[in-house]
C-alpha cells in the first residue's frame, strides 16, 4: 500500500527528531548521572592559606548537595602551576576541580616564559568563591608605627632594612607590595614562601617585618600580636570599617583584590559546569560560608562561570602591566 506525501514527510520528521534525540542522549544522560563518584578539589596552596580555607568551607556543604564525597587535596608550588597543570591533564568530567587564586589564569602567563599547560584553554572557569582582600600588617615589636602614613615614613627612613613575606613570586600579596613600592619609590626585601601560612608564622615570629596578609592573620590582629595599618582594596573592609584603604593614605587607585574560585579541565561538559556553578553559588550565599569568610576578611562572590572568566581577563590586563613594569619573574 502506498503512502501519501504528507505521511512520508511526517515520517521523515519523526525519524529526524528521534535521531537528534539519540545524539543528545549521551550528554544529557551524563549530566543527569553526575556525580556518581567522589569529587576531588585540588588546592594550589598549602594548608592554612586562604585558598585552603575557602576550599574546605565549600567542600562539606557541596558534598551534601551533590550526594557524593568532596575530597580536598593540597598540591602547592610554582604559584599554582603545579595544581593547575595536574587538573588540566585530568579527564574533562568534572570529578577533579582546581581551587586557586585567580593568579593561576590571570597572572602566571605573565610570570613564566613557559608553562606546561595553557590556563586559558586547558582550564575552564566553574565558579568564583570569594573576593580576597589583602591587609597591610606589621609585627609591632619590629616596626614601631601607629598607622599607614607612619609606616611609609619609617620605610623611607630605613631603605632596604625591612623585609616582607608573601605566598610566592607573583602572588597577590607580593604584587600588592610591588604596587606600594612602585607608587612610593621605596624599597624593602621580598621573602617568598611556599604559601601564606608559613609567611604568617615568620611575621609572628619576627623573622620578617610586614606582610600583605590575605586574611589568615586577622585573628592575630584582634589579639594584638599584629598591627593592621591599611587595606589594599578600593573600599574599606566591612570587618574593619575604621581602617583606611591605601588609596585613602595616598596610593591612588590601589587595588590588590583577587578572586579565588574553582576551575575544571578544559572540555568539561557545560551541563556539569552549570550544575557545579549552581550548587557552589548556593553554598556561597549560606550564612555558614559568610561567617567563615568574615573570619579572614574575604567577601563571598557568587557569579556565573562566564562572569568569573571575564573577571580573570580584566585582572590579567592590569596585573600583566604591573609585572612587566616591575620585571617580576616566577619562582
Amino acid at each position: 500500500m502506498s503512502t501519501t506525501p504528507s505521511l512520508r514527510r511526517a515520517s521523515r520528521r519523526t525519524l529526524l527528531a528521534a535521531a537528534l534525540a539519540a545524539c543528545a542522549l549521551p550528554g544529557a544522560a551524563f549530566a543527569q548521572a553526575y556525580p556518581n563518584k567522589p569529587v576531588r578539589v585540588i588546592v594550589s596552596f598549602p594548608p592554612g592559606g586562604a585558598a585552603d580555607q575557602i576550599a574546605r568551607a565549600v567542600s562539606e556543604p557541596l558534598a551534601q548537595a551533590l550526594g557524593q564525597p568532596v575530597v580536598v587535596e593540597n598540591r602547592a608550588g610554582a604559584n599554582g602551576n603545579i595544581a593547575g597543570d595536574y587538573v588540566a591533564k585530568q579527564p574533562a568530567d568534572g570529578y577533579t576541580l582546581l581551587m586557586s587564586s585567580g593568579g593561576t589564569v590571570a597572572i602566571n602567563p605573565h610570570l613564566y616564559a613557559k608553562m606546561s599547560f595553557d590556563p586559558t584553554k586547558d582550564l575552564v572557569p566553574v565558579a568564583a568563591a570569594a573576593r580576597v582582600l589583602v591587609f597591610l600588617e606589621v609585627n609591632p615589636q619590629k616596626v614601631p608605627v601607629q598607622d599607614a602614613k607612619g609606616f611609609l615614613a619609617y620605610l623611607k627612613a630605613n631603605p632596604g632594612k625591612l623585609s616582607y613575606g608573601s605566598p610566592g613570586n607573583g602572588s597577590s600579596p607580593h604584587l600588592a607590595a610591588e604596587m606600594m613600592k612602585a607608587q612610593t619609590n621605596l624599597f624593602a626585601t621580598h621573602i617568598p614562601y611556599r604559601g601564606a601560612a608559613p609567611a604568617m608564622q615568620d611575621l609572628l615570629g619576627g623573622q620578617i617585618d610586614f606582610m600583605f596578609d590575605p586574611g589568615i592573620g586577622l585573628q592575630h590582629v584582634k589579639s594584638g600580636k599584629l598591627k593592621l595599618l591599611a587595606v589594599g582594596s578600593p573600599r574599606r573592609s566591612p570587618q574593619f570599617p575604621d581602617v583606611p584603604t591605601l588609596d585613602e593614605v595616598g596610593l591612588k587607585n590601589f587595588d590588590a583584590d583577587t578572586w579565588f574560585g574553582f576551575y575544571a579541565a578544559g572540555g568539561t561538559p557545560p551541563a556539569v559546569v552549570g550544575r557545579l556553578n549552581t550548587e557552589i553559588n548556593k553554598v556561597l550565599r549560606s550564612q555558614a560560608f559568610i561567617d567563615r569568610m568574615n573570619a579572614i576578611g574575604a567577601i563571598p562572590a557568587p557569579m556565573s562561570a562566564s562572569d568569573f572568566g571575564a573577571r580573570a581577563q580584566i585582572d590579567s590586563i592590569r596585573y600583566g602591566a604591573l609585572i612587566r613594569a616591575r620585571n617580576i619573574k616566577g619562582d
